[in-house]
């Protein structure tokens, strides 16, 4: 597997060594061996990892498949897909309701991971997945496309340099025009499935929520969230938990006569190799 990347007009000057650790998180291990390998060129020629590559220049990264095992999981099918953004090293899709993100036993095919690989298998790349939706919310979601960019990424939303914000639904009128959550969250007792407001026990938990628009005859509010951390079924949770459950989402007191009206209509990240601005939207969204 080879990766080109190319330096950024921005690009501050480090060493190949500094780069590949700080910067791109490549292992102890793989280094070593495009050390002695000489497996980093510019140019079409190898260099030292104490070269200081300059803006512009174009690194290939030359790995063995020893380096980065091809995982083990199925394929799906090769459905259309709503590709939001896509270059060599990373996928934004607009996922639908009531797909699962990934598989959880080694022989499920139909998640958005399986049918998503079928799609890049022509190329020779496989999806790893960023970070998760539930299976009844849609909207915005990364995958990295190899396993050199998935800690970068990963690293990229633990740091909160993935923005995301979500639209959604929910039965009664939320008086504040802006409104900061900031209930702890823990697990249900009796229920697996579920979590529940646990301000002393739970996990730190914050969820902005920005009030869209009221509609006095349904009595429902439509609301922007964002989020400051990212705890299983948060925005589920923290509004159902202040009296303000989300339309479609039974698990947790709202009407189930129609989908969870949640989803995830924006996000923004500045690409780790480019460093260009990556803005999309779901357009129109949930309305």
């Amino acid at each position: 597997m080879d990766i080109s990347i190319t330096l950024p007009d921005n690009f501050q000057s480090m060493t190949i060594s500094e780069l590949l650790d700080k910067e791109w998180l490549v292992p102890r291990k793989v280094r070593h061996f495009l050390r002695t390998r000489k497996g980093v060129s510019i140019s079409g020629q190898p260099v030292s990892f104490q070269h200081s590559p300059q803006a512009g220049d174009t690194l290939i990264l030359h790995f063995e498949a020893e380096d980065y095992p091809a995982p083990k999981s199925q394929i799906g099918e090769a459905v259309s897909l709503d590709i939001l953004f896509e270059d060599e090293h990373l996928i934004i899709l607009n996922k639908p309701a009531g797909l699962k993100t990934h598989p959880n036993e080694p022989d499920e095919t139909d998640t958005l991971l399986n049918h998503l690989a079928a799609y890049l298998a022509p190329k020779g790349d496989f999806p790893f997945v960023v970070h998760r939706l539930d299976r009844e919310t849609s909207g915005c979601i990364v995958f990295a496309k190899n396993q050199f960019i998935l800690p970068i990424l990963s690293r990229m939303l633990e740091n909160k340099l993935i923005y995301r914000r979500y639209q959604a639904v929910v039965a009664g009128e939320i008086p504040e025009k802006h409104w900061i959550i900031r209930d702890k969250i823990g697990r249900h007792r009796h229920d697996r499935r579920k979590r529940v407001i646990d301000n002393r026990k739970g996990d730190f938990a914050v969820t902005h929520v920005e009030k869209a628009f009221y509609n006095t005859r349904t009595n429902e509010t439509s609301v922007f969230c964002t989020l400051e951390t990212g705890r299983t079924h948060q925005i589920r949770v923290h509004l159902s938990g202040n009296g303000y459950p989300i339309i479609g989402d039974s698990l947790y007191g709202g009407a189930a006569n129609q989908r969870l009206m949640l989803h995830a209509f924006e996000l923004h990240l500045i690409h780790p190799f480019s460093k260009e601005e990556i803005v999309v939207q779901t357009e129109p969204g949930l309305w």
